[in-house]
């Protein structure tokens, strides 16, 4: 029995200006999941969106949203980007001083 392999493209190359349309294009693609890269500028050099972002495109479709958090610290944001409408959420180890935490929060 094989474990089905879930598609989760994702937006960062998108045209910012037009992200509800090209969320809501790569769920009519197939995705399983939509992977949205959340870059703070600090943790990694680039500045992307949060939560307002995040809450802005949430309307334009029911697939999963992905959330990849490369922001530290990231606990200060977490219960945001939930509020927002991140379905799953990935943090890096080395972001934060309480992993175990962030995990438990992210529960």
């Amino acid at each position: 029995m094989s474990k089905k392999t879930l598609i989760a493209p994702s937006v960062l190359a998108s045209d910012f200006s037009k992200l509800g349309d090209e969320v809501e294009a790569v769920a009519a693609a197939g995705a399983d999941w939509i992977h949205l890269d959340v870059m703070d500028g600090h943790f990694v050099p680039n500045i992307t969106f949060g939560p307002p972002v995040i809450k802005a495109i949430r309307n334009r479709t029911k697939a999963f949203f992905d959330c990849h958090l490369m922001i530290a610290p990231a606990d200060p944001y977490l219960a945001a980007f939930a509020e927002a409408g991140c379905d799953g959420m990935t943090v890096h180890a080395e972001a934060g001083p309480h992993l175990a935490r962030s995990l438990q929060t992210i529960r």
